[in-house]
This record gives C-alpha cells, sequence and structure tokens, in this order.
C-alpha cells in the first residue's frame, strides 16, 4: 500500500472514530438529562433590576418584605423601614439566579396539591424590579423523600421541577433573621476594628446627681492599655482586646419602635469610643429591664435595638474579668 494510500485511510479511519466520540457525548442519555435539567429561576443579567422581594408562607403569620433603597437593602414592616443585612440578600438572590440542577418532574396540574405546590400550602417568593410584571414568582413546595430536595414551579405555569432545597433557610427564617442588628454595621468607611479604638469610656449606671460618673476608661498606648477608673492590679491586655472586640460585634435582638432615639429613657449608662480618624460612636443604653435587657441607641443611627441580657453583660464588665490569671 502507498503512502498517500495509508494516508488517506488513517486520516478516515480518525474522522469516523471522531463522528462516533461526538455523537457518543452529544446523545449519551445522563448527559443529556444533565443538560435539560440545568435551569436557571432568576435570569442573572436582571439582578441588578430587582428592588423589592416578597416571601410569604415560611412562617404562619408572618411575611418578609425587603425593598432596596439607596443602593441598600432594608426589611419594610408596620409602616417603617429596618436595615437589612445586605449579604443575606445576596445570598439569596444568588441561590435564585444560579444555574443548577432542576429536573422536569412533573407537567400536569393535577401534581400540585400532591406536591405542595397549590396556592394553599406553598411558599411563594416574588421578585420585583419596577414597574410592570414581577421578574420572578416561584412557588416553593414539599420536600421530596430523601429530604434534600424540594420541589418548585412558577405562579401560573404548570411545570414542576425538583432540586436541592437550598430556600427552606430563607423561608423559614423569621423576620429578624433578616435584619441587620450589629450595633456597628459595616459603613462607606468600612468596618469598624479593633485597632481604630483609641480611647474607650463606659458609664455604667446614673449617679445620684444625674450625672453619668466614669467607670472605667480604657486608653491605647501603642500596642496595649491604660486603663483608669477601675482598680486592676495585672491587667490582661488579651481579656481587654477581647473585651472591645466584643463591644465592636455586639448585636440587639430586635428593633423597637416603642422609643424616640432621642428618648431620655436612654440616658442610663453609655459607652464611648474614640476613633483614630477623630470619630467618636457613642452608644446609650437604658436601665435594666426584665432578664436584664435593656434598649440601646447609636449615635448617627435612628434606630432603637433591643438588648439580650447576656449581650449586656458583655458590654459591662467589673475590674476581675481584666485581671491577669
Amino acid at each position: 500500500m502507498t503512502y498517500n494510500r495509508k494516508r488517506a485511510v488513517l486520516l478516515a479511519l480518525i474522522a469516523a472514530l471522531a463522528v462516533v466520540y461526538v455523537f457518543t457525548v452529544v446523545f449519551e442519555p445522563e448527559r443529556a438529562g444533565s443538560r435539560a435539567a440545568a435551569y436557571t429561576w432568576l435570569d442573572p443579567k436582571l439582578t441588578g433590576r430587582i428592588d423589592r422581594i416578597s416571601i410569604s408562607g415560611g412562617v404562619p403569620g408572618e411575611g418578609v418584605e425587603l425593598v432596596r433603597k439607596n443602593g441598600g437593602w432594608f426589611v419594610s414592616h408596620a409602616g417603617r423601614d429596618y436595615p437589612a443585612r445586605g449579604l443575606r440578600v445576596d445570598d439569596f438572590i444568588g441561590v435564585l439566579s444560579r444555574r443548577a440542577s432542576y429536573p422536569l418532574r412533573s407537567t400536569g396540574a393535577a401534581a400540585h396539591e400532591r406536591l405542595g405546590l397549590d396556592g394553599d400550602s406553598a411558599s411563594r417568593i416574588v421578585v420585583s424590579g419596577g414597574a410592570g410584571p414581577a421578574l420572578l414568582d416561584l412557588l416553593v413546595g414539599r420536600s421530596d423523600n430523601t429530604g434534600r430536595e424540594v420541589y418548585l414551579r412558577r405562579q401560573g405555569e404548570n411545570e414542576v421541577r425538583s432540586g436541592e432545597d437550598n430556600l427552606s433557610a430563607y423561608i423559614a427564617g423569621s423576620r429578624t433573621s433578616w435584619y441587620e442588628l450589629r450595633l456597628f454595621p459595616e459603613s462607606a468607611n468600612g468596618a469598624l476594628g479593633l485597632d481604630d479604638v483609641q480611647r474607650l469610656t463606659v458609664y455604667t449606671g446614673t449617679g445620684a446627681d444625674g450625672a453619668l460618673p466614669e467607670s472605667g476608661v480604657f486608653t491605647r498606648k501603642g500596642r496595649e492599655w491604660t486603663i483608669s477608673g477601675m482598680e486592676i492590679a495585672d491587667p490582661d491586655m488579651g481579656k481587654i482586646d477581647t473585651y472591645i472586640r466584643g463591644i465592636i460585634a455586639a448585636e440587639g435582638e430586635d428593633f423597637s419602635d416603642s422609643l424616640d432615639p432621642g428618648d431620655p429613657l436612654l440616658d442610663h449608662s453609655r459607652i464611648t469610643l474614640e476613633l483614630g480618624d477623630g470619630r467618636v460612636k457613642t452608644v446609650r443604653l437604658g436601665a435594666p429591664g426584665e432578664n436584664n435587657r435593656r434598649f440601646a441607641q447609636v449615635s448617627g443611627s435612628v434606630q432603637v435595638y433591643t438588648l439580650a441580657g447576656w449581650a449586656v453583660e458583655r458590654l459591662f464588665r467589673d475590674a476581675s474579668f481584666f485581671e491577669k490569671q
């Protein structure tokens, strides 16, 4: 066989094998099923238009209304807007817009009730963006037999799909799970850190004359702290760092609408943080209530927080806490 003939035969064989390989890849049942199952509920190109998200059917009698204003997210409740945890909202939108495996399970309306996708039993997520139809109107039904997947369908459509249950944690969360309840949330100036604090002053309670005597002052000196107002024989610098970090990371358990931010009831005690850039942050607190709960307000914020007793204990430590063991 001549060289040219051998070359032609080999090329023809290679071409035939390539065709077989292409047909195998394209028409392999498992691959075809995987492509058919890959699906996204919300077009990622539309996420920038979202300005409202409504969630209902998770917590009985408690829906969640999220609104975007001036680039930030808020929880709208009882006629007021409360700061929302932006990262939680972004993660939620990410789940809705991420392409994943959502195989088709049914195309008939007869299956809706059995799968918890009728109007009465399903949870509902409505994503809106300006005027016009919703960007997404999604019904979330029952879990499958494994408990790992959940059934879903678009409102007004019969087609039912199933997929990994990444939504129930958001749907079943209470309204407060969406609140940004940190006393010092990240702002345009960035996140507040330990190194930003130059002096921290604690006023534990109103004196007999109505004044707020200092009960502890921590002043930065290099990498350590000097202390006044407390008798500490051998201060532990690591414990002071931990204490101040705890104040920076403090969170409320809810917002309160029963007090105005300027209410004098919030002048029982106070914590003041003086920062390296000249800013001063002040936490004003009300008197202890049941289980040592307190109301709190932070300078520059229009919100009043409620603090659990255990959170209050971390704000006010006696001298023995700072002693080196």
